[in-house]
């Protein structure tokens, strides 16, 4: 009886962990721009939208352990793959944005008090 609830505890965790992904893919995929897709030589952005979508849909409606494992996959494709590439494209390849080393301050680069 213990073991049936931490079976189906699991289940919702694993389900959460799956959909939380999708979501975050998709809106990943949504905010870029159409031409960086083809600036990366990547698919679409139509096409990353209507298998992430689907995955967030599959994810919410039919919770299937094989098409949520199959949407998972797609969904770290598009994060592992398209979108550093897109970022790459765009312009935001560092952790910073607008460059600069990273020895500047807010104010401009630190020179160590010299």
């Amino acid at each position: 009886m213990l073991r049936d609830g931490f079976d189906v505890g699991l289940m919702f965790v694993v389900g959460l962990v799956f959909l939380v992904t999708a979501v975050a893919a998709l809106i990943m995929a949504a905010t870029a721009r159409a031409d960086a897709y083809q600036a990366a030589d990547k698919q679409s952005k139509n096409f990353w939208l209507v298998i992430l979508g689907i995955t967030v849909v599959v994810n919410l409606v039919v919770p299937v352990l094989f098409l949520q494992i199959a949407g998972l996959v797609a969904s770290i494709v598009f994060l592992v793959d398209v979108r550093p590439a897109l970022r790459q494209v765009s312009g935001g390849g560092g952790g910073r944005r607008g460059g600069g080393s990273s020895s500047d301050g807010p104010y401009g680069p630190y020179n160590g008090g010299r």
